[in-house]
């Protein structure tokens, strides 16, 4: 469980050489000749996932799921949603999530350990294990790993920072100060250096939010001012992720981290002519490389049915696992869900998108490798049958919000009279929310309120879930009480 484990270990020192690839593989296959069922069951990952089911519904998968998750939310880029299907997932099977003691863990400073409710350091008595780690936070491996094993799976999700930005500038115009100061994102992005100073307060929102949220470090040109007290980046910020090593040395602080011209990529329709030429900053390629250890799949909200099903894919989930409603969508959004690209954008929105990611190049890095990384799980998957799984997904999750919401969509929240289900207000553009049909069985609702529950109040509903009050465990041992009492009159 500790930061000394083989499997993750391997992972953060990089690839090995061919040989000892070969030999490993060998050694393995050798093991499964000789050990055949037993040998599998004890290594449920290197089992074959069947393909989808041709009807609704998910087949049953002949491997067994994954249940020991980590997944960093990053900031508007469609995490919310993929939070709201892990709580629903945990809810069910009764997994013990890694909570914050409020709603983020300590966020805009690194993750601690320390600050997950419920967490006791190795000696400090025994303690029921954690499987998923969700909310947010800012990515530090070495912390993570005192809470989960680290053979846990990693995922995470990015988003053009184009369409980051537009989402960021309307959500968090009152608590960057960069933001507050410009007249519109337009204006913004024009003359960033008018209204961005680094140290500047809640401006890790205003530039290179991605890369901040994976707790990379930032070149010396980037860095934010070490005598602001407040800097959340002071004195640890720019700590070398954990597990790095001899790998630090290959750094190049001092590398020119500006975007250059380069080829669109075929796959991902998503490349403007302000790219990244990677091979230009070893700083760049080493952040990369090392996102490719530690994680075993970066979703991209563009793509988000696609990468749903690669995800349900990795985890041996069924399709009806990740099959869930949009959270945290800002009215009159496109939700982050939509091919990037400048096909049809005006002039203007062309000169802004190629701005937003000139001006955001690491977070711009980040989109363009993991997007050729998704694209090639694809092909891995097969293009056909995606197209299927992800036709199978969207008609169930059709079928859910027909079944389950008023209006079969989300809907301004003034018309969401339940607290229940009405999502937390911030920023300048309304959060949609849901409400549920009245006509539903008791069965159905319970299942409905999973889908529709805002991750506020879910992270509340869990918490009381795994923490209850004394209060309520002496009621509830009252009523019990009181239940047997009248059954023996």
């Amino acid at each position: 469980m500790g930061p000394s484990s083989p499997a993750r270990t391997m992972r953060l020192w990089g690839p090995r050489s061919l040989g000892v690839a070969l030999g490993v593989f060998m050694t393995i296959g050798f093991g499964l000749q000789l050990l055949g069922g037993a040998f599998q069951r004890r290594l449920p990952r290197l089992q074959l996932r069947q393909s989808w089911t041709t009807s609704l519904g998910s087949a049953v998968p002949s491997c067994l799921p994954r249940q020991r998750l980590v997944f960093l939310k990053t900031h508007k880029s469609g995490s919310s949603s993929v939070l709201s299907l892990l709580h629903r997932y945990g809810d069910r099977h009764g997994l013990r999530f890694a909570l914050p003691t409020r709603y983020q863990f300590g966020y805009p400073r690194l993750f601690r350990a320390s600050q997950v409710k419920g967490y006791h350091p190795q000696g400090g008595g025994t303690q029921p294990p954690f499987h998923i780690l969700c909310h947010h936070m800012r990515f530090n491996l070495k912390e993570v790993l005192q809470v989960m094993p680290s053979d846990s799976f990693f995922f995470s999700i990015v988003r053009d920072p184009a369409a980051l930005a537009r989402s960021a500038f309307s959500y968090y115009k009152s608590t960057s100060s960069a933001f507050r100061k410009a007249p519109s994102l337009a204006a913004f992005l024009a003359n960033p250096r008018a209204f961005y100073r680094p140290g500047g307060r809640g401006d890790y929102y205003a530039r290179n939010l991605l890369w901040f949220d994976f707790g990379l470090p930032f070149p010396p040109e980037k860095r934010i001012n070490r005598g602001n007290p407040k800097d959340p980046d002071s004195h640890q910020g720019h700590v070398l992720p954990s597990g790095t090593g001899p790998r630090a040395q290959i750094l190049d602080p001092n590398a020119l981290l500006q975007p250059v011209s380069t080829v669109a990529d075929g796959h991902s329709q998503a490349v403007s002519p302000t790219s990244f030429n990677l091979g230009s900053s070893s700083f760049i390629q080493w952040g990369l490389a090392w996102l490719d250890s530690v994680f075993d799949l970066v979703m991209v909200a563009e793509y988000f049915d696609e990468s749903l099903v690669l995800l349900a894919d990795a985890l041996c989930w069924g399709l009806d696992d990740v099959v869930g409603f949009m959270h945290n969508a800002q009215a009159g959004g496109e939700h982050g869900l939509r091919a990037a690209g400048t096909g049809g954008l005006t002039a203007e929105d062309q000169q802004l998108t190629a701005r937003a990611r000139a001006w955001n190049n690491l977070d711009w890095a980040l989109y363009v490798h993991f997007n050729r990384s998704l694209w090639a799980r694809i092909e891995q998957y097969g293009q056909r049958r995606l197209k299927h799984a992800v036709a199978e997904l969207r008609a169930l999750r059709e079928a859910m919000a027909k079944h389950c919401l008023q209006g079969g969509k989300a809907l301004d929240p003034k018309y969401i009279t339940n607290s229940q289900f009405r999502p937390f207000q911030y920023g300048s553009a309304k959060v949609l929310g849901y409400a549920l049909r009245s006509s539903l069985s008791p069965q159905d609702r319970e299942e409905c309120e999973r889908l529709a529950t805002p991750e506020l109040q879910y992270k509340d509903k869990l918490d009381a879930k795994q923490f209850p009050s004394p209060v309520s465990i002496s009621l509830k041992t009252s009523r019990l009480l009181s239940s047997r009492h009248q059954a023996t009159d």
